[in-house]
């Protein structure tokens, strides 16, 4: 009895200790949580803001001329000067649908032609320089690429073709793995960037390509092939099978 007595009195400053860390730790966790859960709520759009940004580019679209390409958030430009060089520039366009430059400032870019944006850009720079004549490149426009990931040759970017459905990307992936599926899922998001599922059947979208099994693809649209079923299995066999065995299961064991 004396020698338990003991024990627990001994032991009782570390018991006391490891309680106090697993309070702190659950204390900092929770704390960690609520954090991240409140930068998660302000991160994310309201209904107003969301409906806001599609009227923007409804109207911008409205107003652009027939064929032309509006400059979208995420858009690389190259701002060039012909007669003064030193002002040329590249930017990217904001997600607030502006860019930065060094004599202007602020401009709005969004919703705009290359043109357009050009003839802003001369309004703006004409204190500076008597003739400006701005140009407008844009080399690279991930709001006009759709992605294809999962189960093909070559997962990536691609541009956005006018028309291009979902089959037309994954061929333009170079086509399906051995390991692909039946199926495909087109993930699409809505102005306030929430994903929706489009459950894609490929054997029908290839032998019916004019029906609506192969939708029309939108910017930013992502295809993910998944594996099959059966591949599934062999990816099961290979990696928690043959890894655990300690000889492989085809080699057949000595005769005693």
């Amino acid at each position: 009895m004396r020698r338990n007595h003991f024990a627990l009195v001994c032991w009782a400053p570390v018991l006391a200790f490891s309680a106090l860390a697993l309070c702190s730790c659950s204390s900092s966790n929770a704390a960690n949580s609520d954090r991240a859960s409140r930068a998660a709520h302000s991160a994310r759009l309201s209904p107003e803001q969301c409906a806001a940004g599609a009227q923007i580019q409804q109207t911008a679209a409205m107003d652009a001329p027939d064929g032309a390409y509006l400059i979208q958030p995420g858009d690389l430009l190259y701002i060039e000067f012909y007669l003064n060089p030193e002002f040329n520039d590249k930017v990217t366009v904001r997600p607030d649908g502006m860019i930065t430059l060094r004599i202007a400032g602020d401009v709005k870019a969004w919703g705009l032609t290359p043109d357009q944006l050009a003839s802003k850009l001369d309004q703006a720079y004409r204190t500076e320089l008597r003739s400006p004549d701005a140009a407008v490149h844009i080399r690279s426009m991930p709001s006009r690429e759709v992605y294809v990931e999962g189960q093909v040759q070559k997962p990536g970017a691609f541009p956005l073709e006018s028309g291009m459905t979902t089959v037309q990307a994954i061929s333009a992936a170079g086509g399906l793995t051995d390991d692909a599926g039946a199926n495909a899922v087109l993930i699409r998001r809505d102005a306030c960037g929430q994903p929706t599922g489009i459950d894609v059947a490929l054997k029908d979208a290839l032998k019916h390509p004019n029906a609506d099994e192969d939708p029309a693809l939108m910017p930013r649209d992502v295809i993910v092939v998944p594996r099959s079923k059966i591949a599934n299995v062999d990816l099961f066999v290979k990696q928690y099978i043959q890894g655990l065995l300690p000889i492989p299961p085809y080699m057949s064991l000595p005769a005693f």
